[in-house]
């Protein structure tokens, strides 16, 4: 500020501070930012990658992609029929392939059907087969109640069948199948060896059928004469008789009323007269109708009676 320049001096030093002051903080900036962290990140960029590890990583995202686009393509069953042939061929190459299969049990099912359902081809191997489910498969089909599969390694399967025994046909809406005893449907009536069965008619039928012809049994006489056992309302039972005449049983205790119908039966020869109908949905009575033309033939037998008495009036 003075003429000689005074204050001049330490401003120089001042700036000449601040100069060495920020060089010294930028260096150790420098230093302890950059530097550091270049010295954290060394070990990371210098970690030793596996030979091979790109190529396989390669592969994995053509896998994914490949099963992403069977997925959204509608190939996914394709892709795993593939997956699980490339798994069956290798455990094959070892040793498991099936070779023989002892099968035990089936006459209405062929052994083809069998194996089909097993999911057993030329191309299983034993070591992949899933038991349970091959038993779920199996069970499925309506003619087996029951299978067991045993898995004998390396190379042997043995599979046992328990079959449903054809009980009855059934009746319902005009369509007649063969049914177990337990209700299942197990075909179509389309052959002919069935037809001897007894026949059994309308909604739940094939549920009740079991019992109910147990029951009957019981009274061989009225059982002999049955041509079709008809359940109304899922309720009660009607018989179809041979001669066409109808049975109509009650809801409560139908063995009673059986007892009664094959006692007039052998007394009173009621199921060989002309009738259409026996009611004994009633505990303390029973009620016979004519059939059409008996009932005809007695309206004329009563005008005739009617003459013949108008007759000897006159």
């Amino acid at each position: 500020m003075d003429d000689r320049g005074r204050l001049a001096e330490p401003l120089k030093r001042s700036r000449n501070a601040r100069i060495r002051s920020s060089n010294f903080i930028s260096a150790d900036f420098n230093s302890t930012l950059f530097g550091h962290t270049l010295s954290q990140l060394r070990p990371i960029l210098d970690l030793d990658i596996p030979r091979g590890a790109g190529s396989a990583a390669a592969i994995a995202v053509f896998l994914v992609a490949g099963i992403c686009g069977a997925v959204y393509g509608g190939h996914i069953e394709a892709v795993t029929a593939q997956l699980r042939d490339a798994r069956d061929a290798a455990a094959n190459a070892a040793g498991f392939r099936i070779t023989a299969v002892a099968l035990g049990g089936p006459k209405e099912v062929t052994r083809e059907e069998v194996l089909a359902a097993a999911g057993v081809t030329g191309k299983s191997s034993l070591l992949f087969l899933d038991a349970e489910a091959a038993r779920t498969r199996l069970k499925s089909n309506p003619w087996i109640a029951d299978a067991t599969i045993l898995k004998l390694y390396p190379d042997r399967l043995h599979i046992a069948v328990s079959e449903r025994q054809a009980f009855a046909m059934w009746q319902k809406d005009n369509r007649i199948t063969v049914i177990a005893s337990d209700g299942t449907v197990v075909q179509p009536f389309v052959d002919a060896r069935f037809a001897n069965l007894p026949l059994v008619v309308g909604a739940g039928a094939e549920k009740a059928a079991a019992d109910f012809l147990a029951l009957t049994d019981r009274f061989p006489s009225i059982r002999d004469q049955v041509k079709a056992y008809v359940m109304v309302a899922e309720r009660r039972w009607n018989l179809r008789l041979k001669n066409g005449i109808d049975i109509r049983l009650p809801e409560i205790e139908p063995e009673h009323a059986l007892e009664t119908l094959a006692a007039l039966d052998r007394d009173k020869k009621l199921l060989s007269r002309d009738i259409a109908v026996v009611d004994l949905r009633f505990p303390d009575r029973v009620t016979a109708r004519l059939s059409d033309a008996a009932a005809a033939a007695r309206q004329e037998t009563m005008k005739d009676k009617k003459v013949k008495r108008k007759g000897g009036d006159a």
